[in-house]
C-alpha cells in the first residue's frame, strides 16, 4: 500500500497522520474540518512551499499541530507578509479566509508567472489555525479557557472595558486573561516564536490576523489597543490605507486603531508591534481584519440562536461571497510589501502624515 510519504514533499503533514488512529481521524474530519482540509491542502502543495508544526495542542488523547506555511523569497532581508488566523475559536471564518488565500496560491504556483516573480521579492508566512484546539471545542478560547487575543504582557493604560478588555475573575467566562506574568500560553508562545524567527532585520513586515464578530461593516484595526495615543509608525498606517483607498476606490473597509471602540489588556499585536518595532529598525505594521458578523445576522436572524451563527455566515452564498471578499486585501497587502519603498513615508512626508493621521483618528483623544 502507498504510503502519504511515498507521495509528498511534506513530511511533517505524514507524520501528523501516521500519529492518528481511525477514532481521532474522525473525530477531526467532525469537529475540526478545516485541520483535515489543510493537511490535504498542504500534502498536495509544490516542493517550493515549506511546511513544518510549530507546536502542538493537547486536547485528551489528541495532540492538534499548529502549522506553518512558508512561502516566496528565502533572503533574510526580504520584506516578509505574516498572515494567521483561528486565534478565536468560534471565528471560524478567520481561519477558512487564510486558507481560501493559501488554496488559490498553492494552485496558481503550477502556472502564474507574475506570482512567480512576486514572491521572489516577498516571503509570505501563515499560521492558519493557531488555536486548534478552540476550533476543535468551538469555543472562543483555547483549551485552557484563555483568551489568547487577552493573553499579552501588557496592560491597559486607561479603563478597559468591563469583562470585554480582560478579565481575571474566572476562566469559564469569556475574555479570560490567564496570567501572562507567569508566560503566555502555548498557541501564543508559538507565534512569538515564528514572529521572532521571521521578522527582525527586515525593511519592512506586515501582519494580518482574521477575526469576525464585531460590527456592521468590515474593518481594518491597528494597535493600540491598550492605550488611546497614537503608535509611533501610524504615518506608516495612514500611507498604506491612502494607497490601498487610491487603488481600489470602492472597497468597504473602515480603518481605525482598536482604542476607538475599547480598550483590553494583554493585547497580542499591541505586545509584538512595540516588541519588535523597539528592538529593529525596520517598520512592523500587525493589521487585525475584523469581519462584521452583525450583517449576517441581520440578514437570517435566526442564526442568533446558533453560537457558531454569531461569528459565522451560514448561508452558502454568502459563506463564499465573504471568502473571496478579502482576496483582493491580502493580495494588496503582498504587493505593499514588495514595493514598500515606493510609498512608505520618509523625513517630511512622514511628519505630514502622522498630523494627518491624528486629525483624522484622535482629534476626540488628544
Amino acid at each position: 500500500m502507498t504510503e502519504l510519504r511515498d507521495l509528498t514533499p511534506h513530511t511533517a503533514i505524514a507524520d501528523e497522520q501516521t500519529q492518528r488512529g481511525q477514532r481521532q481521524r474522525r473525530q477531526l474530519r467532525t469537529f475540526l474540518p478545516e485541520m483535515t482540509a489543510l493537511e490535504r491542502m498542504l500534502a498536495e502543495a509544490p516542493a517550493q512551499v515549506e511546511s513544518h508544526v510549530v507546536d502542538h495542542v493537547a486536547l485528551d488523547d489528541l495532540q492538534l499541530p499548529i502549522y506553518r506555511i512558508d512561502i516566496g523569497s528565502p533572503r533574510p532581508e526580504a520584506p516578509a507578509v505574516l498572515l494567521v488566523g483561528g486565534v478565536h475559536g468560534l471565528e471560524r471564518i478567520g481561519s477558512q479566509v487564510v486558507m481560501a488565500w493559501l488554496e488559490g496560491v498553492l494552485k496558481r504556483l503550477a502556472w502564474d508567472e507574475q506570482l512567480a516573480a512576486l514572491l521572489e521579492r516577498v516571503h509570505v508566512t501563515v499560521l492558519p489555525i493557531l488555536n486548534p484546539g478552540g476550533m476543535y471545542l468551538n469555543q472562543r478560547s483555547n483549551p485552557s479557557g484563555v483568551d489568547l487575543m487577552r493573553n499579552a504582557p501588557i496592560t491597559a493604560q486607561d479603563r478597559s472595558a468591563f469583562l470585554l478588555g480582560g478579565q481575571r475573575l474566572s476562566r469559564r467566562l469569556p475574555w479570560y486573561t490567564g496570567d501572562p506574568e507567569q508566560g503566555m500560553e502555548v498557541e501564543n508562545q508559538a507565534l512569538e516564536t515564528v514572529i521572532r524567527e521571521l521578522l527582525p532585520g527586515r525593511s519592512f513586515s506586515v501582519a494580518l490576523d482574521c477575526h469576525s464578530g464585531f460590527g456592521w461593516q468590515d474593518q481594518i484595526w491597528f494597535p493600540y489597543a491598550y492605550r488611546r495615543r497614537p503608535m509611533r509608525r501610524i504615518a506608516s498606517v495612514m500611507a498604506l490605507k491612502l494607497i490601498w483607498e487610491q487603488a481600489y476606490p470602492n472597497h468597504d473597509y473602515r480603518f481605525e486603531p482598536q482604542s476607538r471602540h475599547y480598550l483590553t489588556h494583554g493585547d497580542l499585536w499591541d505586545y509584538f508591534y512595540k516588541q519588535i518595532n523597539r528592538d529593529n529598525p525596520g517598520v512592523f505594521l500587525p493589521l487585525t481584519l475584523e469581519m462584521g458578523s452583525w450583517r449576517w445576522i441581520r440578514k437570517r436572524p435566526r442564526q442568533l440562536f446558533r453560537l457558531d451563527g454569531l461569528f459565522n455566515p451560514l448561508v452558502p452564498h454568502r459563506h463564499k461571497r465573504v471568502l473571496r471578499t478579502h482576496l483582493t486585501w491580502i493580495d494588496f497587502l503582498l504587493n505593499a510589501a514588495a514595493s514598500h519603498r515606493n510609498w512608505l513615508p520618509e523625513q517630511e512626508q512622514e511628519a505630514m502624515l502622522r498630523e494627518a493621521a491624528i486629525m483624522h483618528w484622535y482629534r476626540d483623544s488628544i
